[in-house]
């Protein structure tokens, strides 16, 4: 079996160059890729907090990996429930749930993170930065602050999608994965993954969309979302609306933009945290604002319907 680092640098490659994958699944036979996931999750102040059972990192040995990997060759293995709790949102008196899973499910978790991570951030755009290895808010904030940046905007959407982790359609987003990724056993562990449910209050709950907000799999929170957006507004008019199902609004979007308006997204500006966004715009006629302002309405993020707090607004309207 390959080394760990020799089996991420050929999946990384084939990122970049956008081909797709092929037979992962007996990635996860590798117990290097365990002893990695390990390396980066043993430290975390979570590796300590029960899950559905009292399994923690303290029970962690190569034995463990190795029944998980047995049980991944005869396709036995099952992701649990996790335990659902509440913490504040920072400036809200809501709180948002967290999902916490077993000890288990976060190496595995970690060990399928690595693997996708290492296929989709090399495709994500530049203007991406949720969930991704060096950037965040302050990185987000620097692209609008640079000097080739937004000095010329006119018009700006802002805006964040209520419920983001939990709104996630589960047919868009596998079908998304099965795009790029060409095996099904992977894929069927992923979906057992998403509908794994949850227990609050010791009463199990399914999952129906969403993703648990509080495992590792964060190269499923941060499905290509964002980039079928940036693509839409790139080459948005070379859509076809007969292509898919999941096409049908971008190609109805499109094929109105396509006579009119192709001007309109050669000059966007774009930056987003997967569930916050600020989209800009250089033309200063105000119809040219109406126009973007429907079109994120319309395609509502593919998959991502809760759209909401989503701003207008205008420097010449400042300016006056």
């Amino acid at each position: 079996m390959q080394r760990a680092e020799k089996v991420l640098d050929i999946i990384s490659d084939r990122g970049k160059r956008k081909l797709p994958l092929y037979r992962i699944y007996r990635l996860l036979y590798n117990k290097e890729l365990f002893l990695i996931a390990y390396k980066n999750i043993y430290s975390n102040n979570g590796a300590m907090t029960k899950g559905v059972t009292n399994e923690t990192v303290d029970g962690m040995s190569i034995a463990k990996i190795d029944r998980i990997i047995d049980q991944l060759k005869r396709e036995a293995y099952r992701f649990r429930p996790v335990r659902r709790e509440y913490i504040k949102k920072k400036g809200s008196k809501k709180q948002r749930p967290l999902g916490l899973p077993t000890w288990s499910d976060k190496l595995l978790q970690e060990v399928i993170r690595l693997i996708l991570n290492a296929y989709f951030d090399p495709q994500f755009s530049d203007t991406s930065h949720g969930f991704r290895s060096n950037r965040g808010c302050h990185t987000a904030l620097d692209s609008i602050r640079a000097r080739d940046g937004w000095k010329s905007v006119r018009w700006f959407v802002e805006g964040d999608i209520r419920d983001c982790f939990g709104s996630i359609d589960h047919s868009v987003l596998l079908g998304l994965l099965a795009e790029k990724v060409k095996d099904n056993r992977f894929l069927r562990l992923m979906e057992q993954f998403l509908k794994s449910g949850y227990l609050e209050d010791w009463k199990y709950n399914t999952t129906l969309s969403g993703c648990p907000q509080g495992g590792l799999c964060k190269a499923l929170h941060k499905p290509p979302w964002g980039d079928q957006f940036l693509n839409f507004a790139t080459y948005g008019w070379r859509f076809s609306a007969q292509k898919n199902n999941s096409n049908r609004s971008l190609g109805s979007i499109s094929s109105h933009c396509s006579k009119e308006n192709r001007d309109f997204w050669r000059r966007y500006k774009w930056t987003s945290l997967l569930g916050d966004f600020l989209f800009g715009h250089l033309k200063s006629s105000r119809n040219w604002g109406e126009v973007l302002f429907c079109a994120l309405l319309s395609l509502a993020l593919q998959g991502l319907r809760n759209l909401q707090n989503a701003h207008l607004s205008s420097t010449m309207l400042n300016q006056a």
